[in-house]
Order: structure tokens, then C-alpha cells, then sequence
């Protein structure tokens, strides 16, 4: 099953457990037939609720936010290595001429990779093999480049060319890192059994309630349940229906003009 169908049934379980979380509430609530608390236990309980719905707002509220911020940063990632890779290429030129066909062609088997790479993904074993062919083009590269920089022509050369490849290479482990980073598992926990808990709470306050509005009920559980599916989606953007595919056009760019 692809990311995005499961994310769908994550998110349509979710809606559904809130909705059973309020009726399990409204059953413990009418089951212990507790009569209406005096007013300085309702404002207790009120308080309570309160600081609970509190706690549940900005846990979602930070996990959205975070999720925004890492998948901006990704997408800066993608224009920030472009721009290291265009970097390195313009400084090939002061390379000795005779070395400069060779490491070109490497450069752009690199770009190849780095494009298949992604381009791979969900398949996680494919992107895994296509990172090895990566690496050994990155040892190619550096090798190819500080060859021709030891020789008496490509001196003055390596002052320029090797920093901006080892700036190269750093930033494919840069963005490497930055796809695999995501939240501790158990802050998801932490937010789904959060929200289903004051569910409960909800349910059982409500026993005694004549009607309810099931417009509301369902709409607050809808609105929960599609928050909770953006903000999956924004942590795996390489996965689901919100992507940074488009900002790949900047390294394909790239590689068109190399020739």
C-alpha cells in the first residue's frame, strides 16, 4: 500500500476514534448517572478541560509548525546544493585543460545520480543503491580534482576548485540527513491519545446533554482528522500528495546546461 492510501486510512481511523472516544465518554458519563456537580466542582472541571484542550492546541499547533519548517528547509536544501554543484562546475575551468574533459563527465554522471536518487523514492531500496553510486562518483570526483591539482599547472587551481567540492559533498549529507529527520514517534502518540483523552472528557461532560449537534461533532472530528493527515504529509514530502518534486527542476536545469 502506497504512503498516501495509508495516510488516508490513518486519518479516517482518527476521525472515527474521536467520534468513539465521544460516545465511549457519553456512556461512562450516563452509566456512573452523576447528577449536575455543584458550581465549585463545575468550575473545577471546567478548568480542567480547559488546560487539557490547552495542551492538546499547541502540541498540534507546534507539530504543524515544525513540519512547515522542515519541509521549507528541505525545499532550501534542493537550491542551496544546485547552487554549491553550479558553483564547482564554473571552477572546473581553472583546472589544467587536459584534466577538465574527465572530470566534467564525472560531474555529470553526479548530477545524474543525485536526480535519480530522488527520483526513486518511495522505493527506499532504489534510492538506498543510487546514494552508493552517489558516494563513489563524490570519491571519483575528489580524487579526479586533487590529481590535477598536484600537477605544476593545477597548483593555484586547488585554491578555488577544492573547497567548492568538499561544499558539494557536504551538502549531499546535509539533505541526506534532512529527509531522514522527523519528530520522536512518541509526540505523535502523545498528540493522538491527547486528543482522543479530551474526547472522553467531551463525551462524559455532555452525558446528560438532551440533544447534540452531530453537525458540529462530525465536523470537529473531520477538521481533526484532515490536520493531523497535512501534517504527515508535509513530513514526508518525497512520499504523499504535498512533494518538493517541483524544486528538483532547479538541478535538472542545472544539467541541461552542462551539455
Amino acid at each position: 500500500m502506497n504512503f498516501t492510501a495509508t495516510m488516508i486510512l490513518l486519518a479516517v481511523g482518527f476521525c472515527l476514534g474521536i467520534l468513539g472516544c465521544l460516545e465511549l465518554g457519553k456512556w461512562l458519563g450516563t452509566r456512573s448517572a452523576v447528577k449536575r456537580p455543584d458550581e465549585a466542582k463545575s468550575k473545577a472541571a471546567a478548568t480542567l478541560e480547559a488546560a487539557v484542550f490547552g495542551l492538546v492546541g499547541l502540541l498540534i499547533a507546534f507539530t504543524f509548525s515544525g513540519a512547515t519548517s522542515r519541509f521549507d528547509h528541505r525545499r532550501h536544501l534542493i537550491v542551496e546544493e544546485a547552487n554549491a554543484i553550479g558553483t564547482a562546475w564554473l571552477r572546473l575551468d581553472v583546472l589544467p585543460q587536459s584534466a577538465q574533459p574527465a572530470v566534467k563527465e564525472l560531474f555529470r554522471k553526479y548530477v545524474d545520480s543525485r536526480l535519480a536518487t530522488y527520483a526513486a523514492m518511495p522505493d527506499l531500496d532504489a534510492a538506498h543503491a543510487e546514494l552508493g553510486r552517489t558516494v563513489a562518483l563524490q570519491n571519483e570526483i575528489w580524487k579526479a580534482a586533487v590529481a590535477a591539482c598536484q600537477t605544476e599547472e593545477g597548483q593555484r587551481a586547488g585554491i578555488l576548485v577544492l573547497p567548492a567540492l568538499n561544499n558539494m559533498i557536504d551538502i549531499t549529507t546535509t539533505r541526506t540527513m534532512a529527509t531522514l529527520f522527523h519528530p520522536p514517534s512518541i509526540i505523535f502518540a502523545l498528540m493522538f491519545g491527547l486528543v482522543l483523552g479530551s474526547m472522553v472528557m467531551v463525551g462524559y461532560d455532555h452525558a446528560l446533554a438532551k440533544s447534540r449537534s452531530w453537525v458540529h461533532i462530525i465536523g470537529f472530528a473531520a477538521l481533526m482528522a484532515i490536520t493531523v493527515f497535512i501534517i504527515m504529509d508535509l513530513e514526508y514530502p518525497r512520499l504523499g500528495l504535498i512533494r518538493v518534486d517541483d524544486f528538483d527542476r532547479v538541478l535538472r536545469e542545472l544539467r541541461q546546461s552542462m551539455g
